[in-house]
């Protein structure tokens, strides 16, 4: 490939993680080399449009996570599936912009996370970072990832899933996986919606609420053990970076602690681990990973009970990419900077399109 690589860095979107995506999106497009990168600026509003901005004007109040927001904007951008140079159409003008090489989506959540806008880039025939259609969707969805995990022999904890409309009571809920429990959206991420139940009362109306963010939710086990995170890099040959322990000065890793309050947590990076635990860590994080059929990049949650048993919690396909992150710091303590893993992601992702440009689709 001659010349830059036009990088279409894509953000916002109509999930409840909007902007903790905004946040990230700065991160990235700061790390990206312009030596060797153009960026394309493409934030989707929460009404799901999206829009051409410049570099110099594409957030608003950028330095407070609590307002940060994309600015109005007046060009409106569509992809157009079957363009053999990969363009961007903007609306209403419907004048060609300059084609993308790659994109990389900074999409947290719903619509983002979860194989749609990875299948619509597909169609599109652009390269993209991260995992494809079916990873995307097997990750975000907690209840398809455990029960994958649990087919493939993997530890993971106990857990009923519910959909709108069930009928279940609080005592149910117990003789199932035991009290306190946890109730979370079984499609969202960054901790939204996620409630720690501790009394029957708490029951219906943290309930509800996590039904607020999807049609289905998890009832999981409390697991009283350390939170041990470690992020995956790589196609088909992933390696995982050195474990990190989240110990948070809230109740648990919610929302704010992630994002919004610098001291909601404590990152110990590495992670105070034998070599024998730190090892497994790794080891279960690459095979989720692969069990998930993930691709480019994922961030694996495990519970380490004070037994040594080390169970996986979650996967996050697009982990967070803000100043306080944990896929980004792992890294960096794994020798690899914030702007070569970024770079290396675009690689793994143009690598992967070549790959599978050469596939036949006739026969």
């Amino acid at each position: 490939m001659s010349g830059k690589i036009r990088v279409g860095v894509i953000f916002g979107g109509r999930s409840a993680e909007h902007e903790v995506s905004l946040q990230s999106a700065r991160n990235v497009v700061s790390a990206l080399n312009p030596e060797r990168f153009e960026v394309v600026l493409i934030g989707i509003d929460k009404a799901g449009r999206w829009h051409h901005y410049q570099p110099d004007r594409y957030l608003q109040h950028a330095d407070d996570p609590e307002q940060i927001s994309l600015p109005a904007s007046e060009t409106s951008l569509a992809l157009v599936p079957g363009q053999e140079k990969r363009t961007l159409l903007s609306l209403p003008e419907c004048s060609h912009d300059a084609p993308v090489d790659v994109i990389f989506p900074v999409l947290h959540g719903t619509y983002g996370e979860d194989g749609t806008i990875q299948g619509l880039l597909k169609m599109a025939n652009i390269a993209f970072v991260g995992a494809g259609v079916l990873g995307s969707a097997v990750g975000m969805d907690k209840d398809v990832t455990k029960r994958l995990l649990r087919e493939a022999g993997l530890p993971v904890g106990k857990a009923i899933t519910v959909r709108a409309g069930d009928r279940i009571t609080c005592s149910e809920a117990v003789a199932a996986v035991g009290a306190p429990f946890f109730i979370k959206p079984a499609n969202a991420g960054s901790s939204v919606g996620v409630h720690k139940i501790a009394q029957e009362s708490q029951f219906g109306p943290k309930l509800a609420d996590a039904f607020r963010y999807d049609t289905k939710v998890l009832i999981e086990e409390f697991i009283q053990g350390r939170e041990i995170e470690c992020a995956v890099l790589g196609n088909e040959d992933p390696i995982a970076s050195v474990p990190g322990e989240i110990i948070p000065t809230h109740e648990f890793y919610d929302y704010d602690a992630k994002y919004l309050d610098a001291e909601g947590a404590r990152l110990m990076i590495p992670a105070e681990l034998d070599d024998a635990t730190a090892d497994r860590i790794r080891s279960l994080a690459v095979e989720t990973f692969k069990v998930l059929c993930c691709e480019g990049m994922a961030r694996v949650d495990f519970f380490l009970r004070p037994s040594g048993e080390a169970l996986i919690n979650e996967i996050n396909t697009i982990p967070g990419f803000t100043k306080i992150s944990m896929y980004p710091k792992l890294w960096e303590a794994s020798g690899i900077s914030y702007a070569e893993l970024v770079e290396r992601l675009i690689d793994l992702a143009l690598e992967r399109h070549e790959r599978e440009s050469r596939l036949e689709t006739s026969h």
